[in-house]
C-alpha cells in the first residue's frame, strides 16, 4: 500500500524492455515495492546511487510507457505504523489520462484531465485519485473530465511544473469507490444519487 506522498524525484538512467534502472538517493531493499509514477514495482537490483525495478507484461499494458524517461516520482511502500498522509492507494493503475488544459488559478494551478468514460462514475467532487502516484483530491467532475488544483508546494516538490498539455498521466481511483462499484455492479443505470440513497440504508 502506498499514500501518495513522493518520497523523490528519481532519474531515469535507463529503460529497456522490461528492466528500469533509477538514479535516487532512497536505498531500497531487494524485493521491495516501490510507486513509480503511481505503479507498483518491485526492486531487483541495487547498483552505486539507485536501484532497478521490473516491469511485467500486464503492467506494461497498463500504465503511460512513455514517461518512463529523464525524471519519475517516487514512492516505497507504507509500514503499518506510518502516518497516512495522502489516501490509500494499491499501486494499481485503472486508466491512462490526458491533461487536456492548465490554468493558473491564484496561488494554485488548475489541472484538466480527460478520463476513459468507463473510469468517470469512479470520480466524486471533493473525493481522492492518484495523477502519476501523487495523491490529489478531485475539485470538480464534469462530463469526460476532472479538475484538480495543485497547490504551490506540490507544484515546486513534484514533476507537476513540467506537465504540459496532452501528457498521458497514470490514473489510479480511490481504493472505496471500486468496491463500492463493484459491490453494485457497476450498473450503467445507477446514479450516484441512487448510490447516496442506498448507502443512507445501511
Amino acid at each position: 500500500m502506498f499514500n501518495g506522498l513522493i518520497k523523490e524525484v528519481a532519474k531515469v538512467a535507463s529503460f529497456s524492455g522490461n528492466l528500469l534502472r533509477l538514479e535516487a538517493k532512497f536505498r531500497p531493499n531487494l524485493g521491495d515495492s516501490i510507486a513509480v509514477n503511481g505503479a507498483c514495482l518491485s526492486v531487483v537490483e541495487l547498483f552505486d546511487g539507485g536501484f532497478s525495478v521490473e516491469l511485467s507484461h500486464e503492467t506494461r499494458k497498463h500504465i503511460v510507457l512513455e514517461n518512463l524517461k529523464n525524471k519519475v516520482h517516487i514512492e516505497p511502500a507504507m509500514r503499518l505504523n506510518d502516518r497516512l498522509d495522502g489516501h490509500l492507494l494499491q499501486g494499481h493503475i485503472d486508466a491512462i489520462g490526458e491533461i487536456v488544459n492548465i490554468k493558473k488559478d491564484e496561488n494554485g494551478v488548475d489541472f484538466f484531465i480527460k478520463l476513459p468514460r468507463e473510469v468517470m462514475p469512479l470520480m466524486a467532487n471533493k473525493g481522492s485519485v492518484a495523477v502519476d502516484g501523487v495523491s490529489l483530491t478531485i475539485n470538480e467532475v464534469l462530463n469526460e473530465q476532472i479538475r484538480l488544483t495543485i497547490i504551490p508546494i506540490t507544484f515546486r516538490e513534484s514533476l507537476f511544473c513540467e506537465f504540459k498539455v496532452g501528457r498521458r498521466v497514470n490514473i489510479e481511483s480511490d481504493l472505496l469507490a471500486r468496491y463500492v462499484a463493484r459491490q453494485l455492479g457497476f450498473k450503467k443505470e445507477l446514479s450516484w444519487e441512487m448510490v447516496e440513497r442506498i448507502s443512507s440504508l445501511y
